[in-house]
């Protein structure tokens, strides 16, 4: 994508993030694997991510004398879309053990690709001041900005999407609803096909990791709907700028 349009966008350039990407797409890797997968991009993902989160000093000993050291300042909540964002918590809690994580439950509308929230446990006022959403596919952009509404609402101060793989389209649509928003993605793909999937992609992220499979009608390339056809042809004509 053209990175001046979007400069909210960060595409991982690490060499350990392209390899295992490509693993994770093979359609023979196997839910065990494909987890294990997931799990090591979110960490790396999220390295990248928080590269530019402030710290303050703080002095520590050594074995040897005391030094002047530093300690991260912000609180982190880290924010999984429900289901398929949970297979990227545990890498998050690794690189920062004391971060909250709070679900978010949303699902998209199969006929008009909207996300439908069924789930929100948040608390009443924020308790973190940076909150990283945590959703492994970046597909339509919906469900990404509804979950950026809520939080911001509840009264996150400063968010960031940490996605695997994003379309075009849900990278414009995040960008236009939200562009104090940094995406941080290991690949953008082609585009979406006409049932809302990316492709090539990697299929649908959930059904990989927790070995769910719905049948052929929750496939990519089954033929889709009307409805849900002319939603994405629409994404596509805004990511075009056509009217």
């Amino acid at each position: 994508m053209d990175a001046p349009r979007f400069p909210n966008l960060h595409v991982s350039q690490h060499p350990l993030v392209a390899h295992k990407l490509a693993l994770l797409r093979d359609r023979s890797t196997e839910p065990k694997k494909f987890r294990e997968l997931v799990r090591e991009l979110s960490w790396l993902l999220g390295y990248e991510a928080m590269a530019d989160l402030t710290t303050q000093p703080i002095t520590v000993e050594t074995p040897l004398e005391p030094m002047a050291g530093a300690e991260l300042e912000p609180k982190v909540g880290l924010i999984p879309v429900l289901r398929a964002g949970l297979g990227m918590v545990d890498a998050m809690l690794e690189l920062m053990p004391s971060a909250e994580v709070w679900h978010i439950g949303l699902y998209r509308d199969e006929r008009t690709l909207k996300p439908v929230e069924y789930y929100n446990k948040l608390p009443d006022a924020a308790t973190v001041q940076v909150c990283l959403i945590l959703d492994p596919m970046l597909a339509t952009g919906g469900s990404s900005s509804a979950t950026v509404d809520i939080l911001k609402q509840w009264g996150a101060a400063r968010l960031k999407q940490i996605s695997l793989i994003a379309a075009p389209e849900g990278v414009a649509t995040l960008s236009a609803a939200h562009p104090d928003v940094d995406i941080h993605v290991a690949a953008v793909d082609r585009a979406l096909n006409e049932r809302g999937y990316i492709v090539p992609g990697l299929g649908d992220a959930g059904d990989r990791q927790f070995g769910t499979f719905a049948g052929p009608s929750s496939e990519p390339g089954h033929d889709p709907d009307d409805e849900t056809a002319e939603v994405v042809r629409r994404l596509q004509r805004n990511l075009a700028g056509e009217p």
